[in-house]
């Protein structure tokens, strides 16, 4: 099964991107909130954290479904309950910004996680992992089965890079 893709690449003035994926939860805010910050339930659908968390404060991620992933610094730049985290992090491959916000909506919650790029590279494979990532917090948040990671990448790949393909032929 190929899981089919949602995110949108939104490209800024003055070069960059912004990669957006988003989720709708039969759940209020503070429950899917629950879900994307409490440690127990953040190592179900994305990794393992531990420290002090809070505004301004570094807390330590590790991924849970990336064979060999070390601890990595994440500094909480954003920590607004039940609607906005924003993220810092830099690992062995990139810096990653990242705001997820979550916003109530008709019949639950509208989670939204937007990664701000220097640039268009590498979309085609971020897209797919965030898709992947997010429905794996949907099946986190509700009980379901867990999804694939091989039913997003490469399958995926050209949903991402077509968009920023069709924005660069736009004048």
């Amino acid at each position: 099964m190929t899981a089919e893709p949602t995110g949108r690449v939104e490209l800024r003035a003055g070069g960059g991107c912004d990669l957006v994926v988003q989720r709708s939860l039969a759940s209020p805010p503070e429950e899917v909130w629950a879900t994307l910050t409490e440690p127990d339930r953040t190592a179900r659908w994305f990794g393992m954290w531990k420290g002090e968390p809070g505004e301004g404060r570094t807390v330590h991620l590790r991924s849970g479904f990336e064979e060999g992933t070390p601890w990595n610094d994440v500094l909480i730049r954003v920590c607004r309950p039940p609607a906005r985290l924003e993220v810092s992090m830099t690992d062995d491959a990139a810096s990653w910004e990242l705001a997820v916000t979550v916003a109530a909506a008709p019949g639950g919650a509208l989670l939204t996680l937007t990664q701000r790029l220097p640039d268009t590279a590498g979309v085609a494979d971020l897209g797919p992992g965030w898709e992947y990532y997010l429905d794996m917090f949907v099946a986190a948040h509700t009980g379901a089965a867990p999804p694939s990671f091989d039913d997003y990448h490469p399958a995926q790949s050209a949903w991402f890079s077509d968009q920023v393909d069709r924005s660069a032929d736009m004048p």
